[in-house]
């Protein structure tokens, strides 16, 4: 990913040096099982141990060096590791294949990367959870297909991503438990050169569980729930982002991006504050959903393995996680300092007239014994005055001989008392939050 959108925390995890400071560890984590299981010498052991070292840029740049006339990137991080430690390193990969090795790790990989994600969504979610109580009484226009329907709190919409971002939190859970995952079962799976143990050793040390069941590789399907739960993960983002675009609009206005000293919204139009922002993570939010779908392709490969997800993952690995750790501390910002305007709000609430309030005449006048189509009828037509004529909704009804011969002018007066529609927010709260203060 172009360092634009990475943050260098998760960037790292990617990078050559962590690659094969992670090769290092599962290869010397089998090599002590099988020290312990007497399959290899403990002399070889230490030995490997006291040698192996760290990893340099240099030593990236010698490996590639060898990766040239190999063209196999594992045997070409073997082949410097013999030249780095000497005759013991005979002993490093014995009875294991190339997966064991590029799987384990990338399960460290991806469960790490994970945990940085996780780090970002508490952010989040704090930021999110902060501004839902601080508006938690502050009455918005409810709107649906875009047009006014009837009053909301902005408390009880930031309550709902709150609620979807938890739900978001779950799935990354559950995927950081898929795919903190090992192997050391050898060629196609067997263990034919290698006993269980030695993989059980590796993943006990390593922190991850050992794959019941692998073929050459684990499976992808493991992966692909990863890469799905990201994706599900950018497309709540891309909700929350696409509402704020909405709330920003000059004809709306109720909620707005930071905009900072010295920050310029055109080039040509020095008036303009742009939602960049929000356009940026649902731009993002696409390709975290393009990664999805290639993960999935991932998962069908020919009979016990084939090599045609490994060039896929090495893109959508370090591109989709470095994209979701971004994306998180992005809009964690824009939550933490989103400009919110209660007047206008206020303002936008009473710009039909009220006939945000007709639901409640119509659920009256069924009480009263009215027909609820009837009743219907009265209702709409008043309310399409405000909408063809510029009536006044209340001053309408308040001439409707029909609707006066069923309720008089103070319960008609009474329907438009404000609160009514958000008088449940407090239990909405205590359901999300566990509390409503």
């Amino acid at each position: 990913m172009i360092p634009r959108y990475s943050r260098q925390e998760m960037a790292s995890l990617w990078s050559d040096v962590a690659r094969y400071r992670r090769w290092r560890d599962v290869e010397l984590a089998a090599l002590e099982g099988m020290a312990e299981a007497g399959l290899a010498p403990k002399e070889a052991l230490e030995d490997c141990r006291a040698r192996a070292g760290d990893f340099t840029p240099q030593d990236a740049a010698r490996i590639e060096e060898i990766e040239r006339t190999t063209k196999h990137d594992v045997i070409a991080f073997l082949t410097f590791m013999e030249e780095r430690i000497g005759p013991s390193a005979r002993w490093l990969h014995l009875g294991m294949t190339s997966s064991d090795v590029l799987d384990t790790s990338l399960g460290l990989t991806m469960r790490d990367a994970l945990d940085l994600i996780l780090q970002g969504l508490t952010r989040a979610m704090a930021a999110v959870e902060k501004r839902a109580f601080e508006h938690k009484n502050t009455v918005m226009m409810g709107r649906s297909h875009g047009i006014h329907a009837e009053p909301i709190t902005f408390g009880h919409k930031l309550a709902i991503w709150y609620d979807e971002l938890s739900r978001g939190r779950a799935r990354l859970e559950h995927a950081r438990e898929a795919i903190a995952v090992g192997m050391i079962s050898g060629a196609v799976g067997t263990f034919a050169h290698l006993p269980p143990s030695v993989e059980e050793h590796v993943c006990r040390k390593l922190g991850l569980h050992a794959e019941p069941a692998s073929s050459q590789i684990i499976q992808r399907d493991r992966h692909a729930e990863f890469f799905s739960a990201l994706a599900l993960l950018g497309a709540s983002i891309e909700k929350f982002a696409v509402e704020i675009r909405h709330l920003q609009r000059t004809e709306v206005r109720e909620a707005e991006e930071p905009f900072t000293p010295g920050q310029k919204g055109s080039s040509a139009m020095p008036h303009k504050r742009n939602p960049i922002l929000s356009e940026n993570l649902t731009g993002l939010a696409r390709l975290l959903r393009g990664y999805a779908v290639s993960a999935l392709e991932d998962v069908a490969l020919w009979h016990e393995r084939d090599i045609s997800h490994s060039s896929v993952e090495r893109v959508i690995g370090p591109d989709a996680t470095i994209l979701a750790d971004f994306m998180l501390h992005r809009f964690a910002g824009l939550m933490e300092n989103l400009r919110v305007y209660p007047e206008q709000m206020a303002k936008n609430v009473e710009l039909l007239g009220g006939v945000v309030n007709s639901q409640r005449i119509l659920l009256e006048l069924a009480r009263k014994g009215m027909d609820r189509q009837a009743a219907y009828v009265i209702v709409q037509r008043n309310a399409m005055k405000m909408y063809e004529e510029g009536v006044g909704f209340r001053e309408s009804l308040l001439k409707d001989a029909d609707l006066l011969k069923m309720m008089t002018p103070e319960e008609i007066n009474d329907c438009f008392s404000t609160g009514y529609h958000t008088r449940h927010v407090d239990d909405i709260f205590r359901r999300v939050f566990g509390r409503s203060e």
